[in-house]
């Protein structure tokens, strides 16, 4: 038997453990427990194809296993702002609106934002408009 791989997939696990412990989210659990497992498996057997696939199987079953249980509980909510108000309302174009340009204006509840069409036409100034979605700092409408 060739005792030295035994000392790779421990040494591999091992990096994978350290990268783990570097990041903020669960990126490489997996890649421990699949080189744990090979390891193990290099106690049975010389084969590194049998190894190696051991590896990849126990990798993908601990992803598949628990990858929704992660995103479930690490999976960033959205944080409404105070600009989502706006999604609904009506306003008033104070500048052409063309896509393609980047430029466009329009005044909602009294403010004036930048916007930009939803479907990508150009709307004229004085045209009215309901906000659908909001994209950085850009309101996204459409003619009413």
């Amino acid at each position: 038997m060739e005792n030295y791989i035994i000392f790779v997939w421990i040494i591999f696990a091992v990096f994978m453990l350290i990268c783990e412990a570097l990041t903020s989210q669960l990126v490489s659990i997996w890649f421990v427990l699949g080189a744990a497992a090979a390891a193990v498996t290099s106690f049975f057997t010389d084969n590194l194809l049998i190894q190696s696939v051991v590896f990849i199987a126990v990798s993908l079953v601990c992803l598949a296993a628990t990858r929704p249980l992660v995103k479930k509980y690490v999976s960033s909510k959205k944080e409404p702002t105070n600009s989502d108000r706006l999604i609904g309302r009506v306003g008033i174009v104070k500048m052409d609106i063309v896509n393609l340009k980047g430029e466009g204006q329009v005044n909602v509840d009294g403010k004036i934002w930048s916007a930009k069409s939803a479907d990508g036409c150009e709307i004229k100034t004085g045209a009215n408009v309901r906000v659908t979605g909001i994209e950085g700092v850009k309101l996204v409408v459409e003619i009413c």
